[in-house]
């Protein structure tokens, strides 16, 4: 069967609700599916009224009526208010075979039937109905389309509106006057992205429990020059902090094998030359991990290419967001992070510890930078795939 494309959208209800980690957890480990792209939106009235067009399209009576309802419940949550504020709107996009069908599955019919948390809906969703069948309260946590044709209009339509209307959705959160407001980036590793699980999903519901906002969202893969760059300030760290432990294991090889005892002003000139080639090479492992290749082992004209591994950029948005973040995330050393924190909980090593966040705003700017956080790679990628 051949690979498709189709999305799903996370409402403005289940964003503020921080719903978000639970519903990609979902979506992710139970169709097998690949994430490719992501983006925030904070969508227009013609952005809203466009897609609301394109929702009833079934013949049959009974799934029209529940399209309707669909219909309006966009008109109603997704357009701005009348005070011109917009909601934040998710846009996932998977791929694989009959990824269709199998997003549709697992996000569950409109009318939540049943309570047993099988489905997205079943455990997001809300739909309530009087002994008439009017429906007095509706929310469908998450929308996607029926099948193959409405999946590729309606991507090409949010891919249409992705420049305006989306990426850094700034301004979409209203904060208390005079309140500390940060900006702060976190990347969920690829080392949550092995193979298809929840874990990518587990990381971002724990990091909900800061109270903060998403206001920006993206599937990336860092090219070896971005790594360079964002990992720039570790390596003169490592080659100073690996001096010591690089003289003592020399130490102890070298007395062992020769039978000799050498002298302090040895040992630390011993530091001073391995030190660096030591502190370099975790530098470089390092890179390897977040963008696939050394830097010593990638040709030149390869440094700017996106690299194998993915991972997912998110800006956290609200007061002390720095310090909200790094205080969930835990330490560096898995084994040192608190019960319940980020990295105790999903954490492996040093390197391999589910996250980064950064740890400061003045960092959070510098390195959102780097990895061009409010670019869009939605649109080309909707383009390219459809013009195959």
């Amino acid at each position: 069967m051949a690979e498709e494309l189709s999305y799903v959208l996370v409402t403005p209800y289940s964003i503020r609700k921080s719903r978000t980690g639970g519903i990609i957890a979902r979506l992710i480990s139970r169709t097998g599916l690949d994430l490719v792209a992501a983006r925030m939106f904070a969508p227009s009235t013609e952005l809203v009224e466009k897609y609301a067009e394109s929702i009833v399209t079934d013949p049959e009576p009974r799934h029209r009526a529940t399209q309707e309802l669909i219909r309006k419940y966009v008109l109603k949550n997704f357009a701005p208010d009348e005070s011109g504020n917009r909601p934040r709107v998710m846009l996932l996009v998977f791929k694989g075979e009959d990824a269709v069908s199998k997003l549709r599955s697992t996000v569950g019919h409109i009318v939540n039937e049943r309570t047993s948390g099988e489905t997205i809906r079943d455990t997001y969703g809300d739909y309530f109905a009087d002994a008439n069948g009017n429906v007095s309260y509706f929310e469908p946590a998450v929308l996607a389309p029926p099948e193959a044709a409405s999946a590729e209009a309606n991507l090409k339509l949010w891919a249409r509106y992705s420049d305006s209307d989306a990426g850094v959705v700034d301004g979409t959160v209203e904060f208390p006057v005079g309140a500390h407001v940060e900006k702060t980036l976190v990347l969920i590793k690829p080392d949550n992205f092995r193979f298809p699980n929840a874990r990518p999903g587990g990381v971002i519901d724990l990091f909900s429990r800061t109270g903060l906002y998403i206001i920006a969202f993206k599937v990336h893969r860092m090219t070896v020059a971005q790594a360079e760059e964002f990992y720039g300030p570790v390596l003169e760290v490592l080659m100073d902090k690996l001096k010591d432990r690089s003289a003592e294991q020399a130490r102890g090889v070298l007395e062992k094998e020769f039978n000799l005892t050498l002298s302090d002003d040895a040992v630390r000139k011993l530091g001073e030359l391995l030190g660096p080639i030591n502190g370099r090479e975790n530098w470089e492992q390092i890179v390897k991990f977040m963008a696939g290749l050394k830097p010593s082992e990638c040709p030149a004209d390869k440094r700017n290419e996106p690299g194998s591994e993915k991972c997912i950029a998110i800006c956290y948005q609200g007061i002390d967001a720095v310090r909200k973040i790094r205080e969930v995330l835990g330490p560096t050393d898995p084994s040192k992070a608190p019960p319940g924190s980020i990295r105790r909980e999903f954490g492996q090593t040093i390197m391999v510890n589910a996250a980064h966040a950064s740890d400061s705003a003045e960092n959070a700017q510098r390195e959102m930078g780097i990895i061009k956080i409010a670019e869009n790679n939605l649109k080309p990628l909707i383009e390219s795939w459809y013009a195959r």
